[in-house]
């Protein structure tokens, strides 16, 4: 048998685990979540995560798709659903957007609820990187561009050659380190250095060797 005061106690507990609950839920909520790791994966089962399709209507589009799986502070992930084969996916945590690069379209997204900012329908990007200060990085198979406020503020890197069949390899602190081929002379095939903090791209020999071009 439970006395009085016993139920009381019950009850008092638990109205207070009920409102540390709330209390921690409404200071969560009151935060930004933002998304802090994506990565492509495989077409999951349904309803092994939460979804969201993200569809544009086209003539044009292609029967394929990606599935990018976002993990935001807390650990929890939704998936999303974009147009086109996989090609990259990056998130500028100090620009709290996400790239996704399909062979559809580029999508960029805001992370903290996955809201399309814009899109770009023309394939022509290969491949995005980001720079150790947030900026996206992109390349097609001949220019290097940076991304200003949005997909129309483009603004290419000069190389010392013109270049073709350009692949991003690896960062060295702020230095962006890619091969290239000279463009119709392709048997020339160099390693070369993106300098994010310039803006220079930068022929990866000796410094006495090395040939800049700086940006006007």
């Amino acid at each position: 048998m439970i006395f009085k005061s016993e139920k009381q106690l019950i009850i008092k507990t638990l109205l207070f685990i009920y409102a540390h609950r709330c209390g921690a839920f409404a200071e969560r909520t009151e935060k930004h979540i933002n998304i802090v790791k994506a990565e492509i994966i495989s077409q999951p089962y349904s309803g092994e995560y939460k979804e969201r399709i993200y569809d544009l209507e086209s003539p044009w589009n292609s029967q394929f798709w990606t599935w990018i799986k976002f993990a935001d502070d807390y650990g929890n992930k939704t998936v999303g659903q974009f147009r086109g084969s996989p090609v990259a996916v990056k998130v500028s945590g100090k620009l709290n957007e996400i790239i996704v690069l399909t062979s559809d379209y580029v999508y960029r997204l805001e992370s903290n609820e996955l809201n399309i900012i814009e899109v770009k329908d023309e394939f022509i990007y290969q491949d995005v990187e980001i720079s150790p200060n947030g900026i996206f990085i992109f390349h097609n198979y001949y220019e290097i561009e940076k991304m200003g406020n949005s997909f129309s503020e483009m603004e290419k890197i000069k190389s010392p050659f013109k270049m073709d069949d350009i692949k991003f390899i690896k960062w060295e602190n702020n230095k962006l380190e890619f091969t290239c081929e000279e463009f119709i002379n392709w048997n020339r095939v160099e390693i070369m250095e993106l300098d994010t903090n310039k803006w220079e791209i930068i022929k990866k020999t000796t410094p006495q060797q090395s040939t800049v071009v700086k940006n006007k």
